[in-house]
C-alpha cells in the first residue's frame, strides 16, 4: 500500500480508501459476518482510511464497523475514520420528502449518531454529503466551530460540492475544507470539466473519488454511454491492460491516480481477493500517452 497526507493535514490516509456503504449487505447475519471479514481483510491490506456515511445501510454499516472495533479496539488509533451526514431521508414522515439538511442541529445530531454506533469518540473526518440548496454557510462554520471545539470532529470535507459552494463556505469557516468527494471514472469526468480538480489542486483540497470503476466493472451511475462507447472503451482497456498485465478495471484506477490533484479512490468491494488485488493499481507506471489514449476512446474522438 502506498499513502499520503489529506491536504496538508497529519491525516496520512492509505492512497486506497475503504468504502463502508456495502458492508452490512442486506444486514443477516450471513452478510454482517461478510462484511466483518472485508473489513479485516482491508485493514491486512494495508488500507488504513475507512469511509462512512450516517445513511449507509440505514446507519447499520456504522454499527456494523463499531462491532468490529470493539473486538479489536487496538485498530482504533490506526485508523482514520471518516463519516458523511447532511442527507435526511423520510423516515415515516408522510409530509416531508427526502432532502438535504444542513441546519446546526441536525448535523451536530448526525455526527453523535455517527459516533455512537462506531463506538468512538472523535471522527478524523465529518462531510456534508450532499450541497444543501438551503445551506446557510455562516451557519455550517459555526457547527464546524462547534463540533471541533467539543472535541468531537477533527478535521472536516464536503462531497459532491461545486467550487462554488467550497469556495464560499471557505470564505467564511475557521475550520479548513481539506477533502472533496466526488464521483469521479471514465464515465463521469465533470470534474475535469467544472473546476473541481483544479481548485483541489489550487488550495490542496484532497479529492476522494466515490464511484471509481463505474462504466467499467458495474455500470456507471446514470449511465448514457452507448454500446458503440462501452466497445470502445473496452477495446482500448484490452490493450493497455495486455501491456501494464493487469485487468482493465485496475489500468482505470491507475487513470484516476494519474491525475496531479492526487486522488484518492474509494474500493467498496466486499470480496477479499479484489480489495487486495485493487493495490496493483498503486504500482504501475502508467504513462501520460495512455491517459489521453483512454479519454479519447470515451469521448469517440481526439481532443481538440
Amino acid at each position: 500500500m502506498k499513502f499520503d497526507n489529506i491536504s496538508d493535514t497529519a491525516l496520512y490516509s492509505s492512497k486506497l480508501i475503504y468504502g463502508c456503504m456495502r458492508i452490512a449487505g442486506d444486514n443477516s447475519e450471513l452478510d454482517r459476518a461478510k462484511g466483518k471479514k472485508a473489513i479485516l481483510s482491508a485493514v491486512d491490506a494495508g488500507y488504513n482510511h475507512f469511509d462512512h456515511a450516517d445513511i449507509y445501510g440505514g446507519g447499520e454499516s456504522e454499527r456494523l464497523f463499531g462491532e468490529v472495533l470493539k473486538e479489536s479496539p487496538h485498530l482504533r488509533d490506526k485508523l482514520i475514520i471518516t463519516s458523511k451526514g447532511g442527507i435526511r431521508p423520510r423516515k415515516g414522515d408522510e409530509y416531508a420528502p427526502t432532502r438535504y439538511d444542513f441546519s446546526k442541529q441536525y448535523i451536530l445530531d448526525s455526527v453523535d449518531g455517527s459516533l455512537k454506533r462506531l463506538g468512538i469518540e472523535k471522527l478524523d473526518m465529518f462531510m456534508l454529503h450532499r450541497p444543501d440548496f438551503l445551506m446557510n454557510i455562516h451557519e455550517v462554520a459555526e457547527t464546524f466551530a462547534l463540533l471541533k471545539a467539543a472535541g468531537k470532529v477533527e478535521h472536516f470535507g464536503v462531497s459532491n460540492f461545486l467550487p462554488s459552494q467550497v469556495e464560499a463556505l471557505r470564505a467564511v469557516s475557521s475550520q479548513a475544507i481539506i477533502a472533496n468527494q466526488v464521483e469521479i471514472n471514465i464515465h463521469n469526468v465533470s470534474t475535469l470539466l467544472d473546476g473541481t480538480l483544479d481548485q483541489c489542486q489550487q488550495h490542496n483540497i484532497s479529492p476522494i473519488a466515490w464511484c471509481p470503476l463505474g462504466g467499467v466493472a458495474y455500470p456507471a451511475w446514470g449511465n448514457t454511454f452507448s454500446t458503440d462507447d462501452e466497445h470502445r472503451i473496452a477495446d482500448e482497456l484490452s490493450q493497455q491492460s495486455q501491456r501494464y498485465q493487469c485487468e482493465p478495471w485496475q489500468v482505470i484506477l491507475a487513470w484516476l491516480l494519474k491525475h496531479p490533484a492526487n486522488i484518492f479512490p474509494i474500493i467498496g468491494s466486499t470480496t477479499p481477493a479484489r480489495i487486495e488485488a485493487a493495490k496493483t493499481a498503486l504500482s504501475l507506471e502508467y504513462s501520460r500517452e495512455d491517459w489521453y489514449r483512454l479519454f479519447e476512446a470515451r469521448n469517440g474522438e481526439s481532443v481538440p
